[in-house]
């Protein structure tokens, strides 16, 4: 393989954004997981086709902390997957939080009911199957202090709008993998997710309504707050 061979295939990955060890370093030094997370993560590695789209410890520690700090009563969640994120939301959070979750898989319902039923936690969720842009039009009526979008790339344009007027005022969007393995900034990369993670960046933000930023953790998330 040629040098411009090997330097092109680099630019068209750059993931992880950091150095290796610097990962490695930050995925070791926070608190230790909960012994309910490490087994869901590992029953995720076990049975699920993509492993890697699970929230992880970092990460999950992450939204836990914003929880404590921010104390929701009310939380959308947009792609459930196998309730990793949902469980760190439920778990952080006061007895009555209530958490509407949204899944197009409607095969993974018995993992996630059995899950939360086993951490005592399925009173204060919700699970919606379905496409998520159609359930969450059936949820419009509804403010949200929080909101968590993990769900179809490709459609985050038309999330931001819709989501944004689901917020109450001073509540949170967090949006995940807004860096989409750093090809946010790779001007030779234009394929269909790239292009909707970056117009998406761009309208939060344009978005004289809301303060935002991203924080690089993991694949990147935007963080926007209603103001």
């Amino acid at each position: 393989m040629s040098e411009t061979t090997k330097t092109d295939k680099k630019e068209r990955y750059i993931h992880p954004l950091t150095d290796a060890r610097i990962e490695q370093y930050c995925q070791r030094m926070h608190s230790n997981d909960n012994p309910a997370l490490e087994e869901l993560n590992r029953q995720t590695h076990l049975k699920f086709v993509k492993p890697n789209m699970v929230t992880g410890a970092w990460q999950g520690e992450f939204l836990m902390m914003l929880c404590r700090l921010f104390k929701p009563k009310r939380i959308l969640e947009i792609g459930t997957f196998s309730g990793y994120a949902t469980t760190c939301f439920a778990l952080a959070t006061d007895d009555d939080c209530k958490i509407d979750t949204v899944e197009a898989m409607q095969e993974y319902e018995p993992f996630l009911r059995e899950n939360f039923i086993k951490n005592n936690v399925m009173h204060k969720i919700k699970i919606h199957f379905g496409q998520g842009l159609e359930v969450i039009k059936t949820l419009q009526d509804k403010k949200y202090d929080l909101i968590f979008l993990d769900a179809e790339k490709v459609h985050y344009p038309l999330y931001y709008p819709l989501l944004v007027d689901m917020l109450k005022q001073g509540g949170l969007l967090l949006a995940d993998n807004i860096l989409w393995y750093g090809k946010v900034v790779l001007d030779n990369v234009n394929d269909k997710e790239t292009a909707a993670i970056r117009q998406f960046n761009e309208m939060a933000t344009k978005d004289l309504r809301v303060e935002n930023i991203i924080i690089p953790i993991r694949d990147g998330i935007m963080a926007v707050r209603r103001i």
